[in-house]
């Protein structure tokens, strides 16, 4: 057995939950090891949406440009009539963006592609996932967790401060820990394949058999590939053919044609569809983020988006606590994502249930940039507002000028692993500087200016007000200028406490 090694955190499961959330600790400097119990990154497309509130968490990385110039958007949806013809339409609503909020549009990449950017922007801070590396167990105590692996080289031991669970719907870290997943079968079976294939366009997002459960199909070219995946529901029971020779007779007895012709599989996989939430997301020193703690239909492209959004939310305060935060700030974790978790499984659910129908068009609901937590105990008002955006809500974005003449915006003030402290018309020496958190005033006299009124617009501050944003990019606390003390306490709780000047 190899010695013993010590890390600050050990991530069990490489998907993408696990890289953002190796990702968030590694530029927070936080010592780590990331483990993946299979040989090999996953090869496949099952995620394959970014939604605009991810896209705005993946700038904040420092990949999104790497995301577009990846992908693309969404193809019409083209439905095929019994009769031989078929109509084009809109899957996803156009809206343009805003000042507030850029991205208005989800985007399409194959989740190999997703986690294949975020490993090679994890390798950048020195850092990279450890395949055929298997947790086997765990065992923890008031000072961290005792983990036991296998891999290349052997059984070993890993002593981690903080034990984190990526590792999937059937979770082993779940298991061990004895959480309950409770949820139903939803009663669907369906088959997911990525395949090369000639006889369809690449134009549109091709559609079967609407609303007829025994001969729905649909084809879709995958951006940034030459691939197309290709979906529909199965018998609840039985074998299932995922051979070139096998999805080819589907797709010809779904479709009615003969011209569609598979060439290669590259990865396929029949599943049945559940939506289940973990009853816990933590466990003393042992936490759950993504599929490990909720699993759903995939209608909507919630999934991926949620995953990774739990570790956003994790991420830096996981990193707070390890560098002296109190270990409370983790329970906010769990207080804040699972009912986000509910939400979604809700929402899958009945987007699923309007598929069935053939319905496939998606608004504003499934863009997540309307999640919040605006009744959280890290959410601070003071005095409480009636108009505007509240504390716990996205901080929206806002086109500003440096008071030396640059254009600039409101998200490139907040990248970063820092916290961000705006006071709107007011001196800066109000509050005291501290290390991890950015100060920037707005104003006349301020370094930063809000020509058009984007700012004022989106949070509607009185003067003297100051706006802190978590480094999710969230509204911590909304206090006017008479409530600095409470602001103080707030940072302090959050551990940023003030240095003694010397």
């Amino acid at each position: 057995m190899k010695d013993q090694t010590v890390v600050d955190v050990l991530i069990c499961g490489a998907g993408a939950a696990g890289l953002t959330l190796a990702l968030e600790l590694a530029r927070r400097g936080i010592s780590l090891r990331l483990i993946e119990k299979m040989a090999h990154p996953f090869p496949g497309s099952r995620g394959k949406g970014i939604q605009p509130r991810t896209q705005e968490i993946f700038e904040n990385l420092g990949i999104l440009d790497r995301i577009v110039a990846a992908g693309g958007t969404y193809p019409p949806e083209r439905r095929y009539h019994e009769d031989g013809s078929h109509t084009d339409t809109e899957v996803v609503e156009h809206q343009a963006p805003t000042a507030a909020e850029p991205y208005q549009r989800p985007l399409m990449l194959p989740q190999f592609l997703t986690e294949g950017i975020l490993r090679e922007r994890l390798s950048e801070f020195g850092h990279t996932p450890e395949f055929a590396c298997e947790l086997i167990g765990v065992e923890q105590d008031q000072d961290g967790v005792t983990a036991s692996l296998t891999g290349p080289a052997g059984a070993e031991t890993v002593r981690a401060r903080w034990l984190v669970g990526a590792d999937g719907g059937r979770s082993f870290v779940r298991h061990a820990l004895d959480i309950g997943f409770p949820g139903n079968t939803l009663g669907v079976r369906a088959v997911v394949a990525d395949v090369m294939l000639t006889g369809l366009s690449r134009d549109a997002w091709h559609r079967f058999g609407d609303g007829d459960m025994a001969r729905q199909l649909a084809i879709c070219p995958l951006a940034g590939t030459d691939l197309f995946q290709i979906q529909g529901p199965i018998p609840a029971t039985g074998d299932i053919d995922l051979s070139v020779a096998g999805l080819t007779a589907m797709v010809a007895a779904r479709s009615g044609r003969d011209d569609i012709a598979i060439q290669a599989v590259t990865w396929a996989s029949a599943y049945s569809m559940n939506a289940r939430l973990a009853d816990r997301y933590r466990v003393e020193r042992v936490l759950l983020i993504g599929d490990a703690a909720h699993i759903h239909p995939p209608t909507g492209g919630q999934g991926l988006n949620t995953s990774v959004q739990d570790a956003s939310n994790l991420g830096w305060k996981l990193a707070a606590v390890v560098h002296g935060a109190p270990a409370a700030l983790l329970d906010s974790y769990e207080e804040e994502r699972r009912p986000v978790a509910a939400d979604m499984l809700g929402l899958a659910t009945r987007l699923l249930d309007a598929q069935k129908c053939g319905e496939m068009r998606r608004g504003r609901e499934v863009h997540q940039l309307d999640i919040g937590y605006p009744g959280s105990s890290l959410a601070l008002e003071q005095p409480p507002r009636t108009g505007g955006v509240q504390a716990g809500e996205r901080a929206p974005d806002a086109p500003l000028r440096g008071a030396g003449g640059q254009a600039t915006r409101l998200f490139d003030l907040l990248r970063g692993p820092h916290w961000t402290l705006l006071g709107y018309q007011i001196e800066r020496g109000s509050v005291v500087p501290r290390p991890g958190l950015r100060i920037h005033i707005i104003g006349p006299h301020g370094d930063m200016i809000d020509e058009h009124d984007d700012f004022r617009d989106a949070y509607a501050p009185a003067i003297g007000d100051w706006i802190l944003v978590r480094p999710d990019g969230y509204i911590g606390a909304m206090v006017a200028a008479d409530k600095v003390d409470a602001l103080e306490h707030y940072l302090a709780h959050a551990g940023l406490p003030a240095v003694p000047q010397r």
